[in-house]
Order: structure tokens, then sequence, then C-alpha cells
């Protein structure tokens, strides 16, 4: 009986607490503008940081856990010449000799691959399509966090005897057997005939990753075995032996392989290993620091970092904007509650407690704001597609972030309509009915 009554006393507060607030719909609308807004910066945060968060990971994936990235300093012909003539050093570049030193005397490195690039094409019906050729190790996939869709890696043999055999990208199998299955088929690159052993599994990679973390697009890559590379394609360390005018020799290149990626036991000896890897190149290359060393895991964390920063800075402005509309709404109210002396205390004549007149003002406080909530979830939906639309980042809205929104909406309502409910309830009758 009890529960019956009080629901009935609710229900008719928030039907009375309706009628009022149409009656000033122009007036409600404003005092609920801070909340729709808040609501609306809340949820964009939200999806904002997610796909922050998604993004990083990905990256992450696509990097490798704990992996740090040897890269060779190409240098123009005229400014080797210019250091060689200062520093009267020679440096043999970067090579399959420094990754087997490195695997057999740095005992934090767990493995290691490398990779040799040529920028050439595959001949398909006559016609010539540009296209990566990787020279690597099985390795490569497993550092690299690359799964094979269909067929096998390399296997010893074939990476021994320098096998014309090739793994190939999503990308390649889509554009050169089209509808067909391209394991145990053969593909021209170049002037070599390569045969398919196995497909990449197809992997999304961003404009932004590959800019930011130097990452190609593996799909569209053909992926061979070192030795065949170095044996029926190019090895600039021979090329250099007999002073071929190779054009990437004429542009500096003079490095045997273009990346090495060491993968580190543990992420606590990343950068203690990153200072043991410098030093030990610099000593092999005779003190000629033609690479660079990078841990991106770090780069990555740095991103972090920033975006995180720049979340905090989104909820500091989400937070003030839903503080003025609670504010808002409490002068609202408190006006209203000068306003309506009159039918306060008419309320009070025929028998309203002061309970019953804090619920009549809380329901119109928690009406507006709640109000508020739902034009500030849509807006903040809207808001975070535009986003993603107008600017590429990625948004992710999730049902618990507009449930957050929602709850917050509510409790501005509750926690700023109490003062101006006190303040309604607080009248006397008599004074109210004798005001003008």
């Amino acid at each position: 009986m009890f529960n019956k009554a009080l629901l009935e006393k609710v229900k008719s507060s928030f039907t009375e607490a309706l009628r009022t607030i149409k009656t000033n719909k122009f007036r409600s609308f404003l005092t609920a503008l801070g909340v729709i807004f808040g609501v609306a910066a809340v949820i964009t945060m939200l999806a904002i940081g997610k796909g922050a968060e998604k993004e990083i990971l990905s990256q992450l994936e696509l990097i490798g856990v704990n992996n740090i990235i040897i890269k060779p300093i190409k240098t123009s012909k005229k400014s080797q010449n210019n250091n060689q003539n200062q520093s009267k050093r020679f440096s043999k570049g970067l090579d399959l000799l420094d990754a087997q030193s490195i695997k057999k005397h740095i005992p934090s490195i767990k493995n290691i691959s490398t990779e040799i690039i040529l920028n050439t094409y595959v001949i398909k019906n006559g016609k010539q399509k540009k296209v990566k050729l990787i020279g690597t190790t099985p390795s490569f996939f497993k550092l690299s966090n690359i799964n094979l869709e269909k067929g096998k890696l390399f296997t010893l043999q074939q990476q021994n005897n320098a096998s014309p055999v090739c793994i190939i990208g999503s990308s390649i199998e889509k554009k050169i057997f089209t509808g067909e299955n391209s394991i145990g088929k053969k593909i021209k690159v170049k002037d070599v005939w390569l045969e398919v052993v196995g497909v990449l599994e197809e992997k999304f990679i961003s404009n932004k990753a590959q800019e930011n973390l130097g990452i190609r697009d593996l799909n569209k890559d053909i992926y061979i075995p070192t030795k065949t590379f170095l044996i029926r394609f190019s090895d600039r360390k021979k090329i250099g032996n007999i002073k071929s005018k190779n054009k990437e020799l004429a542009n500096g290149n003079y490095h045997q392989i273009d990346k090495l990626t060491a993968q580190v036991k543990g992420s606590v000896m990343l950068k203690s290993t990153a200072n043991i890897l410098s030093r030990m190149l610099k000593r092999r290359h005779n003190g000629v620091l033609d690479f660079e060393i990078s841990i991106p895991i770090q780069l990555l964390k740095q991103q972090q970092k920033t975006k995180r920063i720049f979340n905090i800075v989104l909820s500091i402005i989400a937070g003030i904007s839903l503080l003025i509309g609670g504010i808002g709404i409490m002068n609202i109210m408190l006006a209203s509650v000068l306003e309506r002396t009159k039918e306060i205390g008419i309320m009070r004549a025929i028998g309203a407690t002061k309970d019953d007149v804090i619920l009549q003002f809380l329901s119109e406080s928690v009406l507006i704001s709640v109000g508020g909530g739902i034009l500030g979830i849509i807006l903040g939906i809207l808001g975070a597609y535009t986003i993603e639309l107008t600017s590429g980042i990625e948004t992710i809205l999730s049902f618990s972030s507009i449930i957050i929104s929602f709850g917050i909406a509510v409790i501005i309502g509750l926690v700023f309509g109490i003062l101006p409910a006190k303040s309604a309830a607080n009248k006397r009758p008599i004074e109210a009915l004798r005001a003008e």
C-alpha cells in the first residue's frame, strides 16, 4: 500500500513537472544547454579514446612486441665521398653478418629477422605491375605477427638452396590470380619465375600507421628467401665490390640489407639492448654511424601519452560544461521558485507536505537534465561520426559510454535540483499566499 501510494505521488509529480516544462519550452531548453553539450562532449571523448586505444593496439600488433628496428642511413654519393675524405674511414654497411653477430653475441636477443627490399615489377598478361620484392626469413612473419591464409612458410631446404619460391600478399593474389587458388602456380617477377608457396592473411594497415611507424602495406608485397634474393636478384655487397653503376649505389645505398628487426626477451631490456646494439654496430662499421635504431613501442607509448592528455583536456571541458549546465538548472529553478511562490503556498495550504514540494521541484530538475541528456546523447553520436568522417580519426561508440552519459545527466538534475527544491519546501504557507 505504501509503495503504491509513493508511486502515485511520484507519477503525479512528474506529470505536473512535464506540464510546467511544456509551458516554458524555450526557457527549459536554454536551461538544458549546458547538460546537452556536456553529455555530447563525454560521449565524443569516450568514442575518441576507444578509437585511439584500438589504433594503438592494432599498431602494436603490426610492429610486434619488444622489437628493436635497425635501418641503414642512406647518403648521397657526394656526401659519402666528403665523409670518407674527412674521416678516412670506410663502412661496409648493414649486412647479414651484422645480424648473425647480434644473434650470437647479445644474450637478450630472442629472435632476429632481416629484410632486403627491391622496387620491381611482376608481369601479368604481358603487362608490368609495380611491386615490392622482399628478401627475408620465416622469422620475419613471426616477429611482425603476420599469419598465412593458406600455404606454408619457406622450408629450410628452400632457404639453403635459394629456391625460386615466394609468399605473396592478399592484394597480389587478388590482382594476379583473380578467383583462382594461387598455391603451386608461378609468377614472373622481373625475369625470374617464382612458385607461390603461401598467401598472407589480409591485414588492414592505416595510412597513419604506415606514416608514423614506417610500416609498408604488407598485402602488396612479394616475399622470397634471403638467399634467393641475393643470388637471383641483387646483392649490393657484391655489386659494390665490382664498382657497378647500379642506381641504388649511386644513391648512396651500399647496405646489403634494408631493415633488421631484433626481438628482445623482455620489455625491461629494450633500452639497454638498444644501447648495446648501437655500440656493437658502430664498432663493426669502423666508427661510421650509418644506421639508426628505433624502438617502435616507445613511439607508440608517446602517442598514447599524447592522446591521453588530449582526452584529459576534453574530459575537463566536458566536466566544466556539465558543471555550468548544473548551475544553470539550479539558477533557473531558484528563479522558478520565486515566480511560483503563491503556487507553493496553495500547495501547502491544501495539505501538501515539504516532501511533496521537494519531490515536485526535483521532478522538474531531473526531467530537464534527462531531456538534455537525451539530446546530448544524440548530439554526441552525431559528433563522433562527424569527427571520423571529416578528420579520419577513428571513433568507437559503446553502449556503456551512453549509459554513463545518461547517468551523469540524471545525477546533475538531482544534485543541482536539491537546493531549489528545499528552498521551495521551506517557504511558509501563509507568507507564500501573501506574496505578490
